[in-house]
């Protein structure tokens, strides 16, 4: 009989215990069904720029108990690029991921899976599942396709997707996902589906592997080069409708007193501001600023708000305007270039249909400090200008004695 003062951490603990055991059972159970092919093959995989996807490693022996990740450009590169801590787990904060990054620092391993946050355009390629040793057990050919010349096409207006495209040896056509929830809710809200390019053609490599017969992503190795250029003139599409979805409501589990808590702590607060987690943030004006919602991702459907004032992306969103200041570009990130002080104020973030955190933002004069020796900018710029001056004084001596030179050889000599 379980005695009734046992801390809860404790039992918090056992019950993390028992699902991470049935966890590595369950994953140990998949190898032992699953049997690695005799002839490797690479399974496509196609995501949009800036998404975070996982690679799982479905086949390897069962003595292997770490394994290691490969990833190369084309099949047979002599550059590969290793991805692993030769410990089978790389813990990483998913939020210190920048766009620009490396994918050496945009990777983690776990539970055999290899992640990759925020991929980038350069990271496709194929990926190997394998040992340190060199055995490879599983492969993954990921096409990764670009945002920068996205089609859009807003479904209101009575815009439509770009029409499939039919030649002699292959097609081209979009293949949509399924609709994002309302990103709003008890008002208006949008909701996006994102459409990647894929190819059918007869002439695929045979090693890589397709959902459907002779269909596979546009940016496929399985595609000889010649019909991946033809492939790169099809953009990736997105589709945005309007919609309308009701607020779920949270059900106080105290009532009651709690509920005339609840009702006199709400005098005196200003309706129209929800109650949300707030960051304040102070920023220079003419400075470029970037606004990401807490934990969205760029598949999640992500709305913003300033103060009372809906952002909708059918007026907001990256390309609808070529002279924009304020826009919403396609990993859901809020843009505000050269900020001014009419922008001001508290900006809101939806986040699968819930608002989940405010932005308030204040404009002021970047104070300019005073510099230092200490500073490296101090450094460098004394660096530079000695640099320069030593530069112009070797010049300028070495005019005068090329100039003295030449008036010492043209003088005559008298007999």
């Amino acid at each position: 009989m379980m005695e009734t003062g046992l801390p809860r951490a404790v039992l918090l603990l056992c019950m993390v215990d028992v699902l991470h055991s049935f966890a590595i059972e369950e994953k140990e159970d998949i190898f032992k069904r699953m049997v690695c092919p005799a002839f490797l093959m690479f399974d496509n995989a196609a995501y949009l720029a800036d998404m975070t996807f996982e690679l799982p490693c479905n086949c390897k022996p069962e003595e292997v108990s770490n394994v290691v990740w490969y990833f190369q450009k084309t099949m047979g590169s002599k550059e590969t690029t290793v991805l692993t801590d030769f410990a089978g787990n790389v813990v990483l904060d998913s939020g210190h991921i920048h766009v620009g990054s490396n994918v050496l620092k945009r990777f983690s391993i776990r539970m055999f899976s290899l992640i990759v946050f925020r991929a980038q355009v350069t990271d496709s390629g194929l990926y190997l599942c394998g040992t340190k040793k060199g055995d490879f057990f599983y492969g993954y050919d990921v096409d990764v396709q670009p945002t920068k010349h996205i089609t859009v096409a807003f479904v209101d207006r009575g815009e439509h997707v770009q029409d499939d495209y039919t030649g002699k040896l292959f097609s081209l056509f979009t293949t949509f996902w399924d609709w994002t929830k309302c990103d709003r809710c008890g008002v208006r809200g949008e909701q996006r589906r994102i459409g990647l390019c894929y190819m059918r053609s007869a002439k695929l490599h045979p090693r890589y592997r397709t959902a459907l017969p002779n269909v596979t992503s546009c940016g496929s190795r399985a595609i000889s080069m010649h019909l991946q250029r033809r492939g790169r003139r099809w953009r990736p599409e997105v589709a945005i409708r309007s919609c309308l979805a009701p607020c779920v409501k949270e059900q106080d589990p105290q009532e009651g007193v709690q509920a005339i808590s609840n009702v006199i702590y709400k005098l005196g607060q200003k309706p129209w501001l929800p109650h949300v987690p707030t960051q304040f943030h102070k920023h220079p004006v003419g400075r470029d600023l970037i606004i990401a919602c807490p934990g969205a991702r760029p598949e999640h459907a992500v709305a913003w708000d300033k103060d009372s004032v809906r952002l909708y992306r059918s007026h907001f969103l990256v390309g609808v305007n070529q002279s924009m200041r304020v826009f919403i570009d396609h990993g859901n990130h809020l843009h505000i270039q050269r900020v001014q002080f009419s922008d001001r104020g508290t900006y809101f973030c939806w986040r699968e249909g819930q608002l989940v955190a405010g932005f308030r933002l204040s404009v002021g004069h970047q104070r300019q400090r005073r510099r230092t020796l200490d500073d490296p900018e101090t450094i460098y710029a004394i660096k530079a200008i000695s640099t320069s001056y030593v530069l112009i004084s070797a010049i300028f001596v070495g005019i005068h004695v090329c100039r003295c030179c030449r008036q010492v050889f043209r003088c005559p000599v008298r007999t």
